[in-house]
C-alpha cells in the first residue's frame, strides 16, 4: 500500500491509497498526519484506518504529478515539530567519494585511512548486529526541520552563499512519535537529501553546513517493510535532456548497517522521542553526480525513481537571491 498527499480540483488537500495497480481518493481525511493519529488508537494500523474511511474516486497520480498539486506523503501541522536527519557512509560504495576528497586535500597521507574510511570500515566491521545487541553507531548529521521540506515537482533552492548544489539519492525512513513516546514506522519514501558537496569538500568538519540545505521526499510513501534489495536510477536533466544518469543501490543487501541498527542510533535520543513529532530519516547513498565532476545550473532537474516506490521523485533547482543578515539588538 502506498499513500500520497495532493491538492484536489477544488483546493483542498486530499490523500490518495494505491492498492493493487489503483490510486483511488481516501474519504473523510485530509493529511496523512490525521490518518496516523486514528491509527494509533484504533485497530489494525494504517490498514485498518484506511479500510474504516473506505476509498472514493479513482485519481491520475501522474497528472497529478504533472499539474504541480502533490505534496510530501506526510507533514506536521507545525512544521518545527518534523525533524529531517540522515545517517552517511552506511553504504558498501559510500566512502569512496568522501575518502577521495579527503585525500584531496591532503588530509591524510598516502597509504594512511581518513577517518571517513575508519568511520566505514566500523559499519562493515559492526554495523549489522545480532538481534538484542547494538552495533556501532553511525555518522549522523541534522537538515533541518518541516519548513526545508519542499514538496515534489517544486523547486529546490539552492542559498545565495551555496558552493554547489547536488542530489544525493536516499531512502527515508518516515516515522511518528506516539502518545508514549515510541517511535513508529510508517514506511519509507525516495529522498533527494540535497547537499552542498564543495563546501564538504573544503574540510570534512563542514560536513554539518553543507547539509543545512532543502530537501524533498516522497511523492510516494510505501508503507511496511524496506525491500532488502533496491536499484533505482538518479539523473539529472537540462534543458530536457539527460545530462547524467546513474543507478543506485539501497536496501540492506547494499549496506553496511541495518535499518534497526540506525534506527536505534537515532531514536535512542530522548529528543527525538516526543509525543506527535514526525521524523523523515534519511539512510545515505553511494551514487552521487558530484563525484563524476557535475555542476548543476539553476533550472537543472533532479529525477529519482525506483519501480518500488511508485512515482519519480522530480525537482528543479533553484538559486536564491542573497538575503542581508540583520542583527538587531533587544537591550
Amino acid at each position: 500500500m502506498h499513500l500520497i498527499q495532493y491538492i484536489d480540483e477544488k483546493g483542498n488537500r486530499a490523500v490518495g491509497v494505491t492498492r493493487d495497480g489503483q490510486t483511488r481518493q481516501l474519504k473523510g481525511v485530509s493529511s496523512v498526519y490525521a490518518l496516523v493519529q486514528e491509527a494509533l488508537t484504533g485497530i489494525g494500523g494504517l490498514p485498518g484506518a484506511v479500510e474504516a474511511h473506505g476509498l472514493g474516486d479513482p485519481i491520475d497520480k501522474a497528472a497529478l504529478a504533472r499539474e504541480g498539486r502533490l505534496l510530501a506523503p506526510i507533514d506536521h501541522p507545525d512544521p518545527a515539530h518534523l525533524h529531517v536527519t540522515g545517517t552517511g557512509l552506511t553504504h558498501l560504495g559510500s566512502a569512496a567519494t568522501r575518502d577521495a576528497m579527503h585525500k584531496a586535500n591532503g588530509e591524510k597521507p598516502a597509504g594512511e585511512l581518513t577517518d571517513s574510511m575508519k568511520m566505514f570500515r566500523m559499519g562493515l566491521e559492526n554495523g549489522k548486529p545480532a538481534a538484542g545487541e547494538k552495533g556501532v553507531q553511525p555518522e549522523w548529521f541534522y537538515k533541518g526541520n518541516g519548513h526545508i521540506v519542499v514538496n515534489p515537482g517544486q523547486p529546490i533552492p539552492s542559498p545565495s552563499f551555496a558552493l554547489d548544489a547536488g542530489e544525493e539519492p536516499e531512502i527515508a525512513g518516515i516515522y511518528v512519535i506516539d502518545a508514549e513516546g515510541q517511535p513508529r514506522r510508517l514506511g519509507f519514501a525516495l529522498g533527494n537529501e540535497f547537499s552542498d558537496h564543495v563546501t564538504e569538500r573544503i574540510n570534512y568538519l563542514y560536513l554539518a553546513h553543507s547539509k543545512l540545505r532543502a530537501c524533498s521526499f516522497g511523492p510516494e510513501l510505501r508503507v511496511g517493510d524496506l525491500p532488502r534489495h533496491i536499484e533505482g536510477m538518479s539523473r539529472i536533466l537540462r534543458d530536457g535532456a539527460v545530462l547524467w544518469e546513474k543507478p543506485f543501490l539501497s536496501g540492506e543487501d547494499n549496506m553496511s548497517h541495518t535499518i534497526a541498527n540506525l534506527e536505534y542510533h537515532h531514536f535512542k535520543y530522548d529528543l527525538f522521542c516526543q509525543p506527535g513529532d514526525v521524523h523523515v530519516h534519511m539512510f545515505g547513498t553511494a551514487t552521487l553526480s558530484f563525484a563524476d565532476g557535475i555542476s548543476t545550473r539553476p533550472d537543472d532537474v533532479f529525477e529519482i525513481e525506483e519501480d518500488q516506490f511508485g512515482l519519480a521523485l522530480r525537482n528543479p533547482v533553484q538559486v536564491e537571491e542573497e538575503k542581508p543578515v540583520v542583527i538587531g539588538g533587544l537591550y
